[in-house]
């Protein structure tokens, strides 16, 4: 294991945090609220650690391995989210624990969503500026993560697009030509960041929210700059637009990436996962719609409809973003929506869950299954669009949805032992893992009523979740480690 190397890396990742802090810095000084001199001091700390780790180790730049890679991805998101923490500790309002501070730190960047904080509108520009801006770099490394690092596990998620896709998914270890698809991924995920927040503004948000709010949304993470969330500006154009970017960022960025190098749609048309995506999105919003009108929630139709769309497509896609209180809706429709969340998004999209893929390859085993009960001498093959997928694939994705389930209950009964109560304790988990936010019962508007023990918990959940399961278990096998 190259040691010095993953040092060196992890000091520059550091270092370059470090820069992340002054915008909020620049922010306070252009609303005068205040909150700047922790970020500042945040932004010292960093890059003086960040020094310290990558000088002595400055000339270690051998080539990486994939088990490197694997660990330099864990620390990326353990050691980042952490040193994020520290402004959060270090401010006075909100005053926060050193734990609340890592959950909340934590929660922003694996795009959770998730948080600790009450009145949040009273909170310094400063602040607000950094949550967002939080998620918004936790969701490009995820699609760095989902194009560069998971091909090499092998569970049933960007491998499967080797065959049609230009660029990493082809490759099976660390190349310029993933740098290269990296960085105009970033020119794509910029874009259509510019892009929301344009559109938030011209429906009538604020700069500043706009462009808060355009971070949060093409991240697919669901902080917002107010306690009500989205349902703040009450404005049915506004939801219209959120859904259509978090539909879009919900879509494969191998898809995107395909689009803009060809010129043409054909990526998104021929793709099954991303018809399965969409008619997700459309089942569930008439179910909603349906369930609301019948109940008699809202006697507007218009009203139930445009409630009905957001909702589903928010907490199908997790981004968990609300615009009323839908834990208040008939029962039926919180349950299936938080149910929906473990489907999540495309593989390679900012989106949580098990991601649309692996569900619907675990669905079409399940058909072969039963065809093999009917005829046990036939030969059945599982065929993803018009591509036969081999056993292999079929069984890494087994793996996954078994140390998913294993994980999910694992987190849920230490819960259950912290003395948290059993919905509360399944909704928690389920908005952690699949990087969801808000849940049910005591966590229905935020997680700040919770133990310690209980946050602690969760962001372990987060970090499963984000990293896919397999990349952080990987790192408790004794053979990863053998030389």
């Amino acid at each position: 294991m190259q040691y010095k190397n993953i040092i060196r890396i992890i000091g520059l990742l550091v270092a370059l945090l470090s820069v992340t802090m002054l915008p909020p810095a620049l922010i306070s000084l252009v609303y005068r609220d205040g909150g700047g001199v922790p970020f500042l001091m945040a932004f010292l700390g960093c890059i003086f650690t960040g020094f310290l780790a990558w000088y002595p180790n400055r000339h270690e730049k051998t080539d990486l391995r994939a088990r490197e890679g694997f660990l330099i991805v864990v620390l990326f998101w353990i050691v980042l989210a952490s040193f994020s923490a520290i402004p959060l500790i270090l401010l006075e309002q909100p005053s926060l624990s050193t734990t609340d501070a890592f959950f909340e730190s934590f929660s922003g960047l694996t795009t959770t969503g998730a948080t600790v904080l009450q009145n949040i509108e009273g909170l310094p520009h400063a602040v607000l500026w950094y949550r967002q801006q939080l998620q918004w770099l936790g969701g490009m490394g995820i699609i760095v993560l989902a194009v560069a690092v998971l091909p090499m596990l092998g569970i049933g998620g960007m491998q499967l697009y080797r065959a049609e896709t230009p660029g990493p998914v082809k490759d099976s270890k660390m190349t310029p030509r993933i740098a290269d698809t990296a960085k105009h991924l970033w020119y794509i995920y910029l874009g259509l960041t510019v892009a929301c927040a344009v559109a938030y503004w011209l429906a009538g948000m604020s700069i500043f929210d706009a462009v808060c709010h355009s971070f949060s949304t093409v991240a697919i993470g669901g902080f917002s700059t107010y306690d009500a969330s989205m349902g703040y500006f009450n404005s049915p154009v506004i939801n219209l637009v959120c859904v259509f970017f978090l539909i879009i960022a919900g879509i494969n960025f191998a898809l995107h990436y395909a689009a803009v190098q060809s010129r043409s749609l054909k990526s998104y048309i021929y793709d099954p996962e991303f018809k399965v995506f969409i008619a997700i999105q459309v089942i569930l919003t008439l179910i909603c719609f349906i369930v609301l009108m019948s109940a008699g929630v809202y006697q507007d139709a218009d009203q139930a409809l445009d409630q009905a769309l957001f909702q589903a497509v928010s907490i199908s896609t997790t981004a968990g973003f609300t615009t009323t209180s839908f834990a208040d809706w008939p029962t039926l429709l919180p349950m299936l929506l938080i149910f929906a969340s473990f489907i999540g998004g495309c593989a390679g999209s900012t989106g949580g869950g098990m991601k649309v893929v692996r569900v619907t390859l675990l669905y079409l085993q399940g058909l072969r299954e039963l065809n093999k009960l009917v005829h046990p001498k036939a030969i059945f093959s599982i065929k993803l669009g018009r591509k036969v997928l081999p056993d292999r694939v079929v069984e890494a994705v087994w793996g996954f949805f078994s140390a998913y389930a294993a994980v999910f209950v694992i987190c849920m009964l230490l819960l259950l032992a912290a003395g948290m109560d059993d919905i509360t304790a399944f909704t928690a988990v389920a908005a952690c893992i699949n990087n969801l936010g808000p849940g049910l019962g005591e966590v229905a508007a935020n997680f700040a009523s919770i133990n310690d023990m209980s946050k602690w918990v969760l962001i372990v959940a987060m970090l499963f979740g984000r990293l896919e399961i397999f990349t952080l278990l990987v790192l408790f096998t004794p053979a990863f480690w053998k030389a």
